[in-house]
């Protein structure tokens, strides 16, 4: 019995090891919600205004969402576009992993099933950082074709740029220190919307 104790403890400690202790730390860290499902649909709802308002050929739009949760805030601008203006806007899924210069290059798992030479491609993702992920994003993009613009919209800009990058399209700007951590949550993914940010200190 007291054997089984000890291999019982020696296999938590692993486990510990191998993941969990992460999951306690992050558990015990500072957490503050700052964007809530009511203040995050609002934020969508205006990021969908101003595409309207600042195209004129709405008919050339494509939104490209960047996985992961990129792709489900670009779903529901689509959904907005779709109630205010009659649109059928369609909308691809880009993996940026294999693009990127930080990570270890990895298999594309984009889906790009249409044509986007001439079109006006909107980026879209969850939080903007250093510009490294939108980088990659557009290196995907004109890998697959031409098209005539490319914009960006994000949820949250939380500054701490490393490119020249910008975005076209803030439902909120979130300053931030470089030790804290910007945390989206969308129902699709994790069963509720909210903003977190969260403080290691």
């Amino acid at each position: 019995m007291r054997s089984a104790q000890v291999n019982c403890a020696m296999f938590l400690c692993i486990s510990l090891f191998q993941g969990d202790f992460l999951y306690l730390e992050r558990f015990f860290m500072k957490k503050k919600e700052i964007v809530d499902d009511v203040t995050m649909k609002r934020a969508i709802t205006r990021i969908t205004y101003e595409i309207i308002e600042r195209n004129k050929n709405l008919d050339k739009i494509v939104l490209a969402g960047i996985k992961t949760r990129g792709v489900y805030i670009a779903q529901r601008i689509q959904e907005r576009l779709k109630q205010l203006e009659n649109l059928d806007v369609p909308l691809i899924e880009l993996d940026t992993k294999a693009y990127r210069d930080d990570v270890k290059s990895e298999q594309d798992t984009s889906l790009i099933p249409i044509e986007i030479d001439g079109t006006d491609v909107i980026l879209v993702d969850d939080v903007l950082y250093t510009g490294r992920t939108i980088r990659a994003a557009i290196d995907n993009i004109v890998s697959h074709g031409r098209p005539a613009r490319v914009g960006l919209a994000v949820l949250v800009d939380r500054g701490h740029r490393e490119l020249p990058i910008r975005a076209d399209y803030v439902g909120k700007n979130i300053p931030t220190s470089q030790s804290e951590e910007i945390e989206v949550l969308v129902t699709e993914v994790d069963g509720k919307d909210s903003v977190n940010i969260i403080d290691p200190n």
